[in-house]
């Protein structure tokens, strides 16, 4: 599907109410922490609840939430039709935060001028991509297998490395690090989650520009909205989300987060999804 501003105004899903000025912003990630892969009529019970609490604080002016993905917007948007999700966010940050659609009364808007000049800034290029996996391959034996699931984006590159044993895996990871660094590329590598429709014994290898990711862009919007960290509240289920948490005050991973999320950061919510989020949002803000 096609996306541009007439084919995602046709869609049927609602817009939450407009805040000018929100005390606080809520950052979440989508696959397996708002929405569910194994949807049921008991999560889908769970995620209206949360959905009618965050249209009763949007319209009290109290926040604004946003799903900040790896996944495409076109990605996001089939998965809101299958799981029956009745509104959208007041933004979405897609392909791990390079690229920003914001949602409101008066439509939708696909681009933000200031984001944008930061991404064209970057130095970031797919020949850049193509050589790193090139050199990776030849000189280091290191081998990497695009992604399509998640969508393509200039800006986003997305690949499997799949595991070996801990000795290789261990040389091969500081390679791949080594060598984006090499080439002034970011990049996240991060175990993947069967849940969210990875393979299994494979990791996530993401590359992106330096200066943007999860952390970056919760950056970008704190500045934007005029709030400092301790008015942002995040909540996420990886590997590839810690540093999303780790740049807000209340940053929580979600009860049926990984475990190799879970060794690394101990705020846990009680509760799985979106009932894990909403008792966190209402013990917060309320």
């Amino acid at each position: 599907m096609l996306l541009n501003n007439k084919t995602l105004n046709s869609l049927t899903f609602e817009r939450l109410p407009e805040v000018e000025n929100p005390k606080f912003v809520v950052f979440c990630d989508f696959d397996e922490t708002y929405y569910p892969h194994d949807m049921d009529e008991s999560k889908r019970n769970n995620m209206k609840l949360l959905e009618e609490y965050l249209y009763e604080q949007g319209s009290n002016g109290h926040l604004v939430i946003g799903w900040v993905t790896g996944s495409s917007l076109e990605s996001i948007i089939e998965k809101m039709k299958k799981g029956s999700i009745q509104y959208f966010p007041h933004f979405i940050a897609s392909g791990f935060g390079t690229e920003i659609a914001y949602f409101n009364s008066n439509g939708i808007t696909l681009t933000d001028q200031r984001w944008e000049e930061k991404l064209d800034n970057s130095g970031f290029a797919p020949g850049k991509i193509d050589e790193i996996i090139d050199l990776l391959e030849s000189d280091y034996g290191v081998f990497l297998q695009p992604q399509t699931q998640l969508g393509t984006s200039k800006y986003k590159f997305n690949f499997y490395y799949e595991k070996q044993n801990e000795v290789v895996d261990t040389k091969s990871l500081k390679n791949i690090k080594e060598i984006a660094e090499q080439y002034q590329v970011g990049v996240n590598i991060n175990r993947c989650n069967p849940l969210a429709g990875d393979p299994e014994d494979c990791y996530d290898v993401d590359f992106i520009p330096i200066g943007t990711g999860k952390d970056e862009f919760v950056k970008f919007i704190l500045g934007k909205y005029d709030l400092r960290r301790e008015n942002a509240i995040a909540f996420g289920d990886s590997g590839n989300d810690l540093k999303m948490l780790k740049a807000v005050q209340h940053g929580y991973l979600i009860q049926n987060a990984t475990e190799e999320a879970k060794k690394a950061h101990s705020m846990l919510v009680q509760g799985e999804y979106s009932i894990g989020i909403l008792n966190t949002l209402k013990h917060i803000i309320n």
